[in-house]
């Protein structure tokens, strides 16, 4: 219940994604083992009465969430597979995120709504791997002096094309994305971010949007969240029959083993 609660909480999160319980048996109580038959026999079958039931795993699902148009040139959503790097640069922690609704602070740099700042090439000639920032940095040759920045974009596979006062456009960087070969290996840390990245297993090094699998990026949108609120009350429903039924068989051994110390007075 505080799975699905937590799924329903986070129906209208950017990019959130929902959880589900795997459950199994616990261990079995052995009346009788099983044997294999003989030459003058039959075989038996073991007798084993369950425990109970215990939770397995609480599985993130990756689902791709509906993606929706925001017209803000910050705004990224991916489409396909692969995560957004980010930076905490005051400790230089790194996480990933699904979560495309960025910002630009005080000093040019893309950042999370948390200050985090987003990964890729941060030069003109896309082969330094740093902060990304939105400035005159690497203007060509000829490029008016104190001109400043008028607009940008980022295109598909992540490029950030600036423009500047003077009418200068060029390449100031690229967005890269990450993927994993077991994204079920990440931990939430709230904020829409993700750590754990090594128990993910993560390929080589995050690569251009578009090649190796990757997804490509939508500008001027996000990803919603993943969640089913169909399914989810439904399946709140269920669980709450279910539990209302264990009770229930609680209830009824409990009253059955009433009658049995009554027999012997």
């Amino acid at each position: 219940m505080a799975v699905i609660g937590n799924n329903i909480a986070n129906v209208n999160t950017t990019a959130f994604k929902s959880s589900r319980v795997q459950f199994s048996d616990t261990f079995s109580q052995t009346l009788r083992a099983s044997s294999a038959p003989g030459a003058n026999s039959a075989g038996t079958t073991s007798m084993q009465v369950g425990t109970g039931v215990g939770t397995a795993s609480i599985q993130s699902q990756f689902t791709q969430g509906t993606t929706t148009r925001t017209g803000l040139s910050t705004d990224l959503a991916i489409s396909g597979s692969g995560f957004f790097v980010v930076r905490d640069s005051l400790n230089g922690s790194t996480y990933v995120t699904r979560a495309g609704d960025f910002n630009i602070d005080s000093n040019g740099y893309l950042v999370t709504s948390s200050g985090m700042r987003l990964q890729g090439f941060s030069d003109a000639g896309l082969s330094t791997r740093g902060d990304l920032r939105v400035d005159a940095t690497g203007a060509p040759d000829g490029t008016a002096p104190g001109a400043t920045v008028e607009s940008f974009t980022i295109d598909q596979q992540g490029q950030i094309r600036v423009k500047l006062s003077d009418n200068t456009e060029f390449t100031r960087g690229q967005v890269l994305l990450q993927t994993f070969q077991s994204p079920q290996g990440l931990s939430k840390e709230g904020e829409n971010l993700y750590s754990s990245l090594a128990a993910a297993g993560p390929l080589p090094n995050p690569s251009a949007p578009g090649s190796a699998g990757l997804g490509t990026i939508q500008s001027g949108a996000l990803e919603l969240s993943n969640v089913d609120l169909a399914q989810e009350f439904s399946t709140m429903i269920t669980t709450q029959r279910a539990f209302q039924a264990c009770s229930r068989v609680v209830t009824t051994s409990d009253e059955i083993l009433q009658e049995l110390v009554n027999l012997k007075r």
